[in-house]
């Protein structure tokens, strides 16, 4: 396994990071442009005000991660494991993120900015999305069983193929939203309405 050394600098450039341990838990301010980052356990590591600008984690660990005012900017993550991580506190300025086959465990993206962000066939449990911009967000193909959607902005978002969803028309604004059947029959349970022959 490779170690990821604090760079005198605190920048890194166009650099490939496989099967990376840290060696120290703080990396706060660093720069990381045009990264790759595969299977790399960054479990508690605190990144806050770091800065990602076209990188890419594949099968990484951000399980408990700080990352407060972190800036993310054309970054994807696929396959990667998100669990107890507190998006709220990220630099909203020209955020641009994209999650692929991610599993997000009791995460939180409250009170952001976010539009066009990208959960694609992603497990999103118990996560929290409250007072949030998701305007042309995707959720297509995803399992939010337990995440909390409320005074969200989801106009234009897609939900196709997304499941086990709980959003209440009353409370989310979701105005051309897709949805496909028979999941979107989950927003009449605010209701109470009973659907049967």
């Amino acid at each position: 396994m490779t170690v990821l050394n604090a760079a005198a600098d605190r920048s890194f450039d166009n650099q490939v990071f496989e099967g990376v341990a840290p060696s120290a838990t703080d990396f706060a301010g660093y720069k990381f442009t045009k990264c790759v980052f595969k299977g790399c356990d960054l479990s508690n590591i605190k990144l806050t005000g770091s800065l990602f600008m076209d990188c890419e984690f594949l099968d990484c660990n951000f399980s408990n991660v700080k990352i407060g005012g972190c800036s993310f900017r054309g970054v994807t993550f696929t396959g990667c494991k998100f669990i107890g991580v507190i998006f709220d506190a990220v630099n909203p300025f020209i955020l641009d993120w994209c999650f692929r086959k991610c599993k997000l465990d009791m995460c939180s993206f409250s009170t952001l900015k976010m539009k066009g962000s990208r959960f694609i066939e992603c497990v999103v449990h118990k996560t929290d999305f409250l007072n949030v911009d998701l305007t042309e967000s995707d959720f297509s193909g995803s399992d939010l069983n337990g995440s909390q959607f409320d005074n969200a902005i989801l106009e234009k978002s897609n939900f196709t193929g997304a499941r086990r969803y709980y959003i209440d028309p009353t409370k989310n604004r979701l105005k051309h939203a897709r949805f496909s059947h028979p999941d979107v029959l989950s927003l009449l349970a605010p209701f109470e309405i009973k659907i049967g022959d």
